[in-house]
């Protein structure tokens, strides 16, 4: 077991821990159990970094399980999407990817022994009838009419339902509890029902298919789960999963423990919205880099790291909260300042001419990558005599709290010269189209030698050498914290959450790979897109802005 100082604690490891002490358990088995009915959010990256931690912090095992039951939402192209996702973040299941499809035999098996026991029922009410006799939370159930139906002919019926005597909706097989329990999951509940659904797993073997909450304590079982971790929506339905498991024959009896799902500021965390926003075309797909899915998240410029320390930094509770969008922000930036390289970008070009600069001359001037990480080197940067600069970094008239260029100032370009504004070209409407500038040669790394004040720094790009580019500076989804408790959560998506915009970069970054985050100097973070860019056609993704008011020297 990892030392216990040394790792975060919260009340899923105190229990751990009690139970190892204890001798209840002598090694931890945990799993990550979606269901593969859509892409996965930033909620299951909670999810998969608190069972897969526990299993590497106690030196245990943590299985990656699709809970399958549900062939009509499910598709192969979310098993290997999840796949992705949970190696991404830098975790190993143990053994083979599992499925709950592998132990459709078994299940059944198990139904038959409630069956016989007694215990459950095929029951041929409607969907309709059986919420009327299902009660609500003040007046309990009523028995269905099948309830008391014989051992011998519940088998015979449900061996029909297997063999295809029934069409879907016609009849199912509940288990049988109790109708008066004022918990509504144990009002006799479905465990089994007919659909005639091809499955990506097992093919067209079966046309019933066992229920979630039916399934799921006997996979866990089966596979010597310890602790069955899951978010507090299930937490009613322990006593189901409690119920079933010691109803039938079986030998492990994996503990059910609920901890609060994630809610994140500015976005919807329901895989049904969405799946919504998805098929609207409200964006461009799962991996949209303004979704919260980690899909979306990785093309968005967010690495495993910042995650997994965003995982850590909002722990694991029993108290439901919505967290701030400036936590997970936080993350990134933190990442990103340590460690990706520096580059310069102009998003909004101004042309500048400086006017005392030899137009035949061009020379290459040596950039750190990192200001305080000598250890990613240094890259070569092209200064001539026409430069662009973004249109932000030059007024005509400014106060002293303006930091960069206006007429007859001077700044210092990134890693060069000082240049003062000398005249401004404008067009016919009297838009700035140009700006004729000079230059101090004898500045190049030192400051002027008359002592004369600078008033900041700007960053630039040669013309020649510079690279068009595409910037798609996304924002936040939604305009307003909780678009949830909207009656229409669509009418409040930003219309700004996506500005795409065309500009210049220096030319290294020809080379920029996919998913390589870059600080685009007093821009923001911004990472290739790993679908859209190539060496000819660069597109960047804005994965978030530099902190408010800050600008790094």
């Amino acid at each position: 077991m990892a030392d216990v100082e040394h790792r975060p604690s919260n009340f899923i490891r105190q229990i751990i821990d009690a139970d190892l002490a204890s001798g209840k358990h002598s090694a931890v088995q945990t799993r990550f159990p979606p269901e593969p009915n859509g892409y996965l959010h930033i909620g299951h990256a909670k999810s998969i970094c608190l069972n897969f931690g526990i299993a590497v912090d106690y030196q245990g095992k943590c299985n990656l399980r699709f809970d399958d039951t549900n062939p009509e939402k499910e598709d192969i192209d979310y098993v290997n999407s999840i796949q992705q996702d949970v190696q991404w973040l830098g975790y190993k299941w143990d053994g083979a990817v599992r499925y709950s499809s592998d132990y459709f035999d078994t299940l059944y098996s198990y139904a038959v022994e409630l069956i016989n026991k007694g215990l459950a029922y095929v029951c041929f009410l409607n969907a309709e009838e059986m919420r009327e006799y299902r009660g609500n939370l003040t007046q309990p159930g009523r028995h269905s009419p099948y309830r008391d139906t014989s051992p011998a002919e519940n088998l015979a019926l449900f061996e029909k339902m297997r063999d295809g005597g029934f069409q879907e909706g016609v009849c199912s097989l509940r288990a049988k509890i109790d109708m008066a329990s004022p918990f509504m999951c144990m009002r006799d509940p479905v465990i089994y029902r007919v659909k005639f659904a091809h499955h990506h797993q097992t093919g067209d073997k079966w046309c019933i298919y066992p229920m979630y909450d039916f399934t799921h304590c006997i996979s866990d079982a089966l596979e010597g789960i310890t602790h069955s971790l899951c978010t507090l929506e299930f937490q009613d339905n322990r006593r189901l999963y409690d119920w079933i498991l010691d109803n039938i024959t079986i030998a492990c009896h994996p503990q059910q423990i609920e901890f609060s799902r994630l809610n994140l500021e500015y976005q919807v965390m329901s895989k049904r919205k969405l799946l919504f926003l998805v098929e609207g075309g409200h964006v461009s797909g799962w991996d949209d880099p303004r979704m919260p899915t980690i899909a979306g998240l990785r093309r968005r410029g967010y690495t495993p790291a910042s995650l997994r320390e965003f995982a850590k930094r909002i722990g694991v509770t029993k108290q439901d909260n919505t967290i701030e969008i400036s936590a997970l922000e936080s993350c990134i930036r933190e990442d990103l300042d340590a460690n990706a390289p520096r580059a310069m970008a102009v998003i909004n070009p101004l042309k500048v001419t400086i006017s005392n600069y030899p137009a035949d001359q061009l020379e290459w001037l040596e950039l750190h990558n990192h200001p305080k990480e000598e250890s990613m080197g240094s890259r070569k940067v092209p200064f001539g005599k026409t430069l662009y600069i973004d249109r932000a970094d030059f007024r005509e008239e400014a106060n002293k709290k303006y930091k960069r260029l206006v007429s007859g100032g001077e700044v210092r370009l990134r890693g060069a010269y000082v240049m003062r504004a000398d005249e401004v070209i404008k067009d016919a409407d009297g838009n700035i189209v140009e700006l004729i500038c000079s230059y101090d040669p004898d500045t190049l790394g030192v400051n002027p030698a008359d002592g004369r004040k600078v008033r900041g720094v700007i960053h630039w790009v040669e013309a020649t050498q510079a690279l068009p580019a595409e910037f798609r500076v996304y924002d936040r989804l939604f305009s307003v914290a909780n678009p949830a408790a909207e009656d229409d959560f669509l009418s409040v998506i930003n219309p700004n959450s996506l500005v795409v915009k065309q500009g210049l970069v220096e030319p290294s970054l020809k080379e920029a790979k996919a998913e390589l985050a870059y600080q685009f100097e007093r821009e923001g973070y911004y990472c290739a897109d790993n679908k859209d860019h190539s060496a000819d056609k660069l597109v960047f993704n804005r994965t978030v802005a530099l902190r408010d008011g800050f600008i790094e020297d």
